[in-house]
């Protein structure tokens, strides 16, 4: 039997916090639809409260070593889901310390290829310092997927910058029937992830924008103003399109795994986080089923603002961010209530250094509640404090 109950909550609730403390193995299922760094310190600090967690990743990234590995192979990102499950490892587990030192190395970005070639071939081998230091019977999974990859690369391969981890993961995704889910599951249960990761999407697809004076922008990597200068206009509209060639008439619309609507329909608070507004969390609710899952699980929804400056949301204000986080919510179903996929934004007003203010009472009327909490502490200034979310979090769910 299912019901639906409201109840009054002191944020944080130290006595919630403090259960979820001691048995994090039966902590809540907080689901995120992030794909960056923003929430790195966040998946660090929530593993000691809950391994229930579960991150949806977007996989479009267009940028660094991630491209050179799309380009070669015509795969999804596996950059930032590297990363998430690295973040989500129990480092107390033996191994996992060494696993993470080799999976977050870089080769440099100045050096012969052939130089870096031999450097790979000498960890497949066993002899890198970094690979004889990971115990077996780690050590000949890892050896045997750097093999995979070394028989898989394409001729005259660029290795500048390559992620070892990146490499590792892409070998598991060729050897598995080009299927992510595989390799994350095995990789999640050789590290001792606290959490579950998983791709929105199993495609090679790229991200795509209509910018407000008309021109139409492809590539994750253009967005994000990190790579190249910051976006002057405004994005008026996001997709997902098969082709690289700038036009918003190549866009499609393809549907996620009922297992993954199955996992946003099982969580108990969803969280739309900090993070690159348009790449990371709008890009996630693109495909088709996944705001309808949303809308379909009455758990807390709730919104958390960047803090500072978001070079996505040039030309946006805060409450315009919340009113265009709302339009692909309700991409489906414009009628549908506003508090079946919002009904929570959570800011700092006094040092989150957001663009605009917010109206309480305006917000109130579209049936989300404004929580306004200390978030950012001086260590983390200008950014969230993971120590100050976190207890949030879990009090809300």
């Amino acid at each position: 039997m299912k019901i639906k109950v409201e109840r009054e909550i002191t944020l944080p609730d130290p006595v919630r916090v403090e259960l979820y403390r001691r048995t994090p193995e039966l902590g809540p299922r907080l689901l995120f639809f992030s794909g960056g760094s923003a929430l790195r310190g966040v998946s660090r600090e929530l593993i000691h409260y809950t391994h229930n967690s579960c991150h949806i990743m977007t996989a479009v990234d267009s940028g660094g070593s991630s491209a050179t590995l799309r380009q070669a192979f015509s795969m999804p990102s596996i950059g930032d889901i590297r990363a998430r499950l690295m973040d989500l490892a129990d480092q107390s587990v033996q191994g996992n310390p060494e696993m993470y030192r080799l999976f977050v190395y870089r080769f440099p970005t100045e050096a012969k290829n052939e130089t870096l070639l031999a450097e790979l071939q000498t960890m497949a081998a066993g002899r890198h310092r970094l690979v004889s230091a990971i115990p077996d019977p780690l050590r000949k999974i890892v050896r045997q997927y750097l093999k995979i990859f070394l028989a898989r690369m394409p001729q005259g391969f660029n290795l500048l910058g390559a992620s070892i981890g990146n490499l590792v993961l892409t070998a598991g995704y060729l050897d598995n029937g080009h299927h992510l889910d595989s390799v994350i599951f095995l990789f999640s249960k050789l590290v001792e992830a606290r959490g579950t990761v998983r791709p929105v999407l199993n495609r090679y697809l790229h991200l795509g924008a209509l910018l407000d004076n008309g021109q139409v922008v492809v590539g994750q990597h253009l967005l994000t103003g990190k790579e190249v200068p910051p976006l002057q206009n405004k994005i008026r509209h996001l997709f997902l399109t098969m082709t690289t060639s700038p036009t918003s008439k190549g866009e499609v619309w393809p549907r996620v795994r009922n297992k993954l609507t199955k996992l946003i329909n099982s969580a108990q608070l969803i969280c739309y986080p900090m993070g690159s507004f348009y790449s990371s969390v709008i890009a996630s609710l693109l495909p088709e089923g996944v705001t309808e899952a949303i809308q379909k699980n009455v758990c807390p929804k709730i919104y958390i603002p960047s803090m500072g400056q978001d070079p996505e949301t040039v030309g946006l204000s805060l409450m315009e961010q919340i009113e265009t986080l709302l339009r692909y919510l309700k991409k489906n179903n414009p009628k549908i209530p506003t508090h079946q996929v919002l009904n929570c934004v959570l800011v700092d007003s006094k040092n989150g250094g957001y663009s605009g203010e917010v109206d309480p009472n305006r917000l109130m009327d579209m049936g989300i509640q404004l929580l306004d909490c200390p978030l950012v502490s001086e260590e983390s200034t200008p950014y969230c404090e993971p120590k100050l979310l976190v207890p949030l979090l879990l009090s809300l769910s």
